[in-house]
């Protein structure tokens, strides 16, 4: 989430990481506090409404900079954006994670009307040709084919690809609608 959705930022002499959702998902939003309350065992992420439909997940803690080296002055798509050794480990054990949590920053799922026979497809979007770097090689590692679709997006078509992230990310639901899609501001996720 932090790659998508997320900032480390000085407080005084502490650090804040600060993740920035739509409240319309409160299943994501747990997901990510729960995650958060893991990480720093004994503390809990706040959970505060912004503006707009927006919700920040936080926590202060001196140890960020630590656990998110990719941290830098200016925006995560003008800066490189490389996994230390130790958290390519990380997600190399828990890579259908890391897609998840890629995809609910991100991307999106919907149900298309191709010619009469309606097809799942999955589009991550990002301007950081290394975050979608990352993403791709944690597709290929779990074998799923995907395709540019744009210099931004990154599109998972096939049924079976679809059909194998559907098992952990999504789950199909009514037949022609967009499910959830950030990217195009409509629907549920699920």
């Amino acid at each position: 989430m932090y790659l998508g959705d997320g900032c480390i930022s000085r407080d005084r002499r502490v650090w804040k990481l600060r993740i920035v959702l739509d409240k319309k998902y409160p299943a994501i939003i747990g997901r990510c506090g729960d995650a958060i309350d893991l990480l720093m065992s004994g503390q809990r992420a706040a959970v505060r409404s912004l503006p707009k439909g927006c919700v920040e997940v936080s926590l202060y803690s001196k140890h960020w900079p630590c656990l998110f080296p990719q941290h830098g002055p200016g925006r995560k798509h003008k800066r490189a954006i490389r996994l230390e050794p130790w958290q390519q480990a990380l997600v190399d054990q828990a890579t259908e994670e890391f897609i998840l949590g890629l995809i609910h920053s991100d991307g999106c799922r919907v149900v298309a009307n191709d010619r009469g026979v309606m097809s799942v497809r999955y589009h991550f979007s990002n301007r950081s040709e290394d975050i979608l770097g990352l993403f791709t090689a944690a597709l290929d590692a779990l074998d799923i084919p995907w395709t540019r679709s744009s210099k931004y997006i990154v599109s998972i078509y096939r049924k079976a690809a679809t059909a194998r992230l559907d098992t952990f990310v999504g789950a199909q639901g009514p037949r022609g609608t967009v499910e959830w899609c950030p990217l195009h501001g409509v629907g549920d996720r699920r």
